[in-house]
This record gives C-alpha cells, structure tokens and sequence, in this order.
C-alpha cells in the first residue's frame, strides 16, 4: 500500500455560509446588503417577488442555508415578508420604518465646539425603576452620571445616566473621558453598545432640570430616554437627555442604512 509524501498539502474550502466575499463580509451579510440596495432602488418594486432561493444560490454560489439567513436578515429588518408556499416579497416602505438616533440630533450650535461638563458621578443603590431597567435586583450597585453641554457658554442639554456596575470592565472610565461632543454622540452607536432603543417625549421640567438648563420650572423640553444594550441584548445603561425645546428638531432617515 502506497503511502502519500509527507509534501501533499490538503486545502479544504471553507462552508459557503462562512465565506467572505471582496468586501470582507460574510456571504449572508453580502446577499442581504445586495438585496437591499436592490430593494431602495427600485430593482423590486413593493409587492414584488424576490429571485426564489434557487435563483440567489446559484447568482452568489452560496448554499440554501446562506440564502435562508440573507433573506431572514431581510425580514427581521422589515424590508421583506416571506409568504409561505408563495416566496419572499419586497415590502412597501412607510414612516413606520423610519429610524432615528443620537447623531441624528441637528441644530446649528450642535458640532465639535459645543462644551460637556461632567457633574456628577457616584456610586448608588438601583431603585425600582432603575433595576428594571437595567434587569438588576433592587438595591444593587450602579454608577450614576449626570452631564451638560453647553453651547456658547448656555446650558442646552442635562443628560442623566445610569451605568451597570462592573469592576472587569472600564465602562465608567470611558465614560468620564467623554469630551467632545462628536465622541459623546458617538458613543450610543455601535462602536460601544451594539444596540439600543431611543424614546422621545414632550416634558415639562422639574426644578433640578430648569435650575442646570437655566430655564423656568414648567418649561417645555424633548426627554430623549435611551437604554443601550450588549449584542445579547443584555441592558448595560438606561438614561435620558432633556433638551431645551428652542435649539433643537429631530431629522429621521427613511429606509435602510
């Protein structure tokens, strides 16, 4: 019996489902985001039908189980509904799908000048509602922060937040290096917390609020209530930014990203 040369060199492919095509992404994330630009340029019109699994299989030369995950992507992104028996149809959009978050915040006074000033930030007990939010047992320890940004030396927005507290990790640390408006922004998206959810609401303020804002106790503001979680969905800070009314308006993007 003959044996191989110690010099034969095996190369095993890896699993369709696991390739990364010329952009680096995995080849279920590359269909989804194909389908997608497809479906915001009008290549499927809402109602239609989109290519059948077979047809996306051999077009990217992937296995079913990759299309399967693409264009359940898809679904869970609400830009398409899989009717069973008949295919996966391209859905119509409507301000349902509309999506706003942090930087999405516009005004002429909001850019890199604007001022944060940190003015608090303690130890605490979590309080009923505070351990709901962020799925603790009552009374366990948490980091609360309160913050303000100024704008030409005027308070314009108090942001209050409340922190898991974990030694292993430095989030509270990274949080006290937040100086620039840009980083502060910045840190609701994905480049710290994967996700998050953002609830904005009409208030009037309390006395603390008016007194940090400078404004009248009873004074109209937008609550921008915010809870960031880990891609688990495991809840890592809960908090909200009371902004003066007069400096700001929401802008939303239609669409996918």
């Amino acid at each position: 019996m003959r044996t191989r040369p110690a010099t034969d060199v095996y190369l095993l492919a890896a699993p369709p489902e696991r390739r990364e095509n010329e952009n680096g992404l995995p080849a279920y994330l590359h269909i989804a985001q194909t389908l997608a630009e497809r479906l915001d340029s009008g290549v499927y019109p809402a109602g239609s039908r989109l290519p059948s699994g077979s047809q996306l299989q051999t077009e990217f030369s992937v296995s079913p189980m990759t299309v399967r995950r693409a264009l359940s992507l898809l679904e869970q992104q609400g830009l398409a509904t899989g009717v069973k028996g008949r295919g996966v149809y391209a859905r119509s959009r409507d301000l349902a799908d509309s999506v706003f978050r942090l930087d999405s915040l516009s005004g002429e006074w909001l850019d890199e000048s604007a001022e944060i000033r940190l003015l608090s930030a303690a130890m605490t007990r979590a309080d009923g509602r505070v351990a709901a939010m962020l799925h603790v047992a009552p009374g366990e320890k948490v980091i609360h922060l309160r913050r303000v940004v100024f704008s030409s030396g005027i308070p314009a927005m108090y942001h209050t937040e409340y922190i898991i507290y974990d030694p292993r990790r430095p989030l509270v640390e990274s949080q006290l290096q937040l100086t620039s408006l840009h980083a502060f922004l910045d840190s609701g998206r994905a480049q710290r917390f994967p996700r998050g959810e953002l609830t904005v609401t009409a208030v009037k303020l309390d006395a603390e609020s008016a007194q940090v804002l400078g404004e009248s106790e009873g004074a109209l503001a937008l609550r921008l209530e915010h809870v960031f979680r880990e891609s688990d969905r495991t809840p890592v800070s809960w908090g909200w930014f009371l902004l003066r009314a007069e400096l700001f308006r929401l802008r939303a993007r239609l669409g996918a990203e």
